[in-house]
């Protein structure tokens, strides 16, 4: 039996590496700027072409790297910052791996400048395919220029992976808000197609929040600190008002390194509880400083996820810091033990309790019940139920239908009379049960339609329609509102705007994350237009995760989700009639554009069935 077993080149080895570490242009940049960070720049400026796909490029005047480094940092496994197994657990610096450049090199075209602040000249290296072509010296001022260029070129099946240029855009700006965030006193500038999107200068934290977030948050973050042995948390929060529908202004950094933990974000949110509503999410932005022996950073290929060495007691810290922060600022309610000065004034407490008032109330039924021992639960019903036939007696005003919580009792004596009966039946027989479903009679049996997911399926056939031929008449604001959400935010949202104003919705972005809203839907209540909005995009970011859709479809049904959970069901008779025949004139009556059931059919025949067993 020959031998099988082979050691993979190192190119493909690169590109197997690549697939774990790199998976679109958003996670280059993300190493990028971790290593111009740790090469210890004050000034770190990011470019893109096409989204990433043309051009990623890094210069910073960080440190910059010899020229054996310049080569060496292109291996597998080369790294600075790790040399013996005990490092692994003091990390401080962003990366470590030694993994990044070699990967991001096996799958693009890579040209990088290096020069420390000490040599005379830099040195200049490039790459294609894990494949060193050039290497030579150069000019070019103090630090370290890293360009790559076509990403994916030479595995066009990971290229045709990637999202719309708006996506991927999208996806660049938040890993560079997450890591300008982290490190404030670094100037950071992003330049995309030429156009500067962020041009951030070195400041505070405070600063660097507004300069990222909007200036919507200068006067809506409060500051939050709470030094432990254990764990040091500082940061802000935001009030209450600084809450929205969106999940885009939640930032946790461990050691500075940026970290998802829907376990950290329930610590924070619980300490909100009844100060925001539950569809809205508390903004927030917090550095824990723990020792790197008590964290594992190194459980995921791109380091957003970790692994606290006690989860319970962090979770505990965090909760109690956010807790403290509000009720410093007295955002969170307090109790009020002093007695209202108006209640003291009133007649039943100035004026005296006398004897007759006593006797009188002594007498009463409730009174005698409540002070018998044992039994204030046994309230004596006994001369409220002498009619109570009179609570299930069916009115017999030929104006109102028969309830439908309690049926009448006619006799049907076999299934003929039974389906006779039905077809005497018309469209004045349909009903609202609970508050929620509709009974729509027919001969042959009986229709139950979810009266929200009716509307869900008509509002988004009604959307479909706008957007193929006749936009929605919008309603212009007497007072136009503005409004800011995050970068990321903002790219979507500009991205959508177009379909968005054939839906009704008259939108002009003000520059940077700020927006205009000049017009809504007629059917939006005035004044929550701004939740709308937010709405539409959490739902577009989050929904339909498991299958690919367009942004157009997205829109359409949140749209129609929205609609149909803000519009009242309790319908009167003409209403629920009309209702019904739109959606009996749908191409798809059955079930919403989500998936959810809207009629369920109940046959006669079923009915009978169902009895006959009984028997």
């Amino acid at each position: 039996m020959s031998d099988i077993i082979n050691l993979l080149p190192d190119h493909i080895a690169n590109q197997i590496a690549a697939g774990e570490v790199i998976q679109r242009p958003a996670s280059a940049v993300k190493e990028m700027l971790e290593n111009a960070v740790d090469a210890g720049a004050t000034q770190i400026h990011l470019l893109i072409k096409d989204a990433g796909k043309e051009l990623l490029k890094v210069i910073d005047n960080g440190k910059g790297m010899s020229e054996t480094d310049a080569r060496m940092s292109f291996e597998r496994h080369a790294t600075s910052k790790i040399r013996n197994i005990e490092d692994l657990f003091s990390i401080r610096t962003m990366g470590f791996r030694g993994e990044a450049l070699a990967s991001i090199a096996a799958v693009a075209q890579v040209e990088l400048k290096t020069k420390p602040h000490d040599a005379e000249a830099g040195t200049y290296i490039q790459i294609e395919n894990s494949t060193v072509l050039k290497q030579e010296p150069c000019g070019m001022p103090s630090g370290t220029s890293l360009a790559v260029k076509n990403l994916f070129y030479n595995v066009p099946a990971r290229r045709n992976f990637l999202k719309s240029n708006t996506t991927e855009i999208k996806n660049i700006v938040d890993e560079f808000t997450r890591v300008a965030m982290a490190f404030p006193n670094v100037g950071f500038r992003l330049t995309n197609n030429e156009t500067d999107i962020f041009l951030l200068e070195p400041g505070n934290q405070k600063q660097r929040i507004v300069a990222l977030l909007g200036n919507a948050f200068n006067a809506k973050l409060v500051a939050t600190e709470q030094d432990t042995e254990y764990v040091k948390i500082k940061g802000f929060i935001g009030t209450p008002q600084a809450a929205t529908k969106t999940r885009g202004n939640q930032f946790f950094f461990v050691n500075n390194r940026f970290i998802k933990s829907a376990y950290l974000n329930h610590a924070v949110s619980s300490a909100y509880q009844s100060l925001i509503a539950k569809d809205e999410f508390p903004a927030f932005v917090l550095f824990l400083d723990i020792d790197p022996e008590k964290v594992d950073a190194n459980v995921h290929p791109t380091k957003q996820e970790i692994k606290f060495e006690d989860e319970k007691i962090i979770y505990a810290f965090v909760n109690s810091a956010v807790k403290h922060a509000l009720s410093k600022n007295s955002i969170a309610p307090s109790i009020d033990f002093e007695l209202d000065p108006h209640i003291s004034q009133l007649s039943s407490i100035t004026q005296p309790f006398t004897d007759i008032q006593r006797s009188a109330t002594q007498k009463e039924f409730l009174f005698n019940t409540f002070t018998q021992k044992g039994t204030a639960h046994l309230i004596d019903k006994r001369n409220d139920l002498k009619n109570w036939k009179e609570l299930y007696k069916i009115g017999e005003d030929d104006n109102h239908a028969p309830s439908m919580d309690m049926p009448t009792r006619e006799p049907m004596h076999n299934s003929t009379q039974l389906q006779h009966g039905l077809q005497q039946y018309t469209e004045s027989h349909i009903q609202m049960l609970f508050g929620k479903y509709i009974l729509y009679p027919k001969s042959s049996g009986y229709l139950l339609i979810d009266a929200v997911a009716a509307l869900e399926r008509i509002a988004y056939d009604d959307y479909a329609s706008a957007l193929s031929c006749q936009p929605i008449s919008i309603q212009k604001s007497l007072h136009p509102q503005t409004f800011d959400v995050s970068p990321s935010d903002a790219i979507l949202l500009n991205e959508v705007l177009p379909d968005m104003h054939a839906l009704g919705f008259e939108i002009e972005h003000f520059g940077a994350q700020s927006f205009i809203i000049q017009g809504v839907p007629a059917d939006i209540e005035s004044g929550s237009e701004i939740n709308a909005i937010e709405k539409i995009l959490e739902q577009i970011k989050h929904s339909s995760s498991d299958i690919k859709l367009d942004k157009r479809e997205k829109l359409l049904r949140t749209m129609a989700w929205q609609k149909a959970n803000r519009s009242s069901i309790q319908m009167p008779l003409d209403a629920l009639k009309e209702l019904c025949t739109k959606l009996f004139q749908s191409t798809q009556p059955t079930y919403t554009p989500r998936g959810k059931k809207i009629i369920v059919e109940y046959s006669l025949a079923a009915i009978e069935s169902r009895f006959n067993n009984e028997a």
